[in-house]
C-alpha cells in the first residue's frame, strides 16, 4: 500500500487557510506516474534538503512563464484568481520561465511559506522530488475533507515550447 498512497503530516503554518499544522494527509503516488503535476494540485515535495519533505500548490509547470507583480500572480501573461490564499503577497518575483522537468510550488500563506521563491532551499522542483498529489484530508476526523483543485481561470497551456539544454 505505500508504493500506491502515503501518509503525510501537514508541518508549519504555509499553507493556511486551506491545511493546518498537525492535519494528516493520504498522498496519491501513483497518479504522477502517468500524467505531470497540474497548476493548482496541492503536492508533497522533496525540497533540496532530502532530510525534508514540504506540502506546497504547484503554480506552474514546465514551459509556463511566471512573474509576481505588486502581490499579483501572472503566468503567461495573465493574472491569476488565486482563491485560495490567506493575504495578497509581499514580494515580487521576476518574470521567468519553468525549465523542463520541473514545477513551480508555492505555499497558500504566501508570505509564511518556503517554496520555489526560495532558490536555495526549495527552487524550482524536479518532478522525481513531487512525492505524490494530497487527496485527502484524514485527521483530525472533524476536519476530514477532499483536497480539491480549484479551477484556475485562464489560458495557461504554452505550446511547443523550445528548450536550450
Amino acid at each position: 500500500m505505500v508504493f500506491i498512497f502515503q501518509t503525510y503530516k501537514v508541518e508549519g503554518k504555509s499553507m493556511e487557510p486551506n491545511l493546518y499544522e498537525g492535519q494528516r494527509l493520504i498522498v496519491d503516488k501513483i497518479t504522477y506516474r502517468f500524467r505531470p503535476p497540474k497548476p493548482g494540485e496541492v503536492v508533497v515535495i522533496k525540497p533540496k534538503d532530502p532530510t525534508k519533505k514540504f506540502v506546497k500548490r504547484v503554480i506552474a509547470t514546465e514551459g509556463q512563464n511566471l512573474q509576481i507583480s505588486n502581490g499579483t500572480l501572472r503566468i503567461n501573461g495573465l493574472p491569476v484568481h488565486e482563491p485560495y490564499i490567506m493575504e495578497e503577497m509581499y514580494d515580487d518575483f521576476e518574470w521567468t520561465i519553468i525549465p523542463r522537468g520541473t514545477v513551480f510550488v508555492m505555499g497558500d500563506n504566501r508570505n509564511r511559506s518556503m517554496d520555489s521563491r526560495d532558490e536555495r532551499n526549495v527552487g524550482f522542483v524536479p518532478l522525481e522530488n513531487v512525492v505524490g498529489r494530497a487527496i485527502l484530508v484524514y485527521w483530525p476526523f472533524n476536519q476530514a475533507k477532499i483536497i480539491k483543485t480549484p479551477e484556475l481561470k485562464g489560458d495557461w497551456d504554452v505550446p511547443d515550447i523550445e528548450f536550450n539544454d
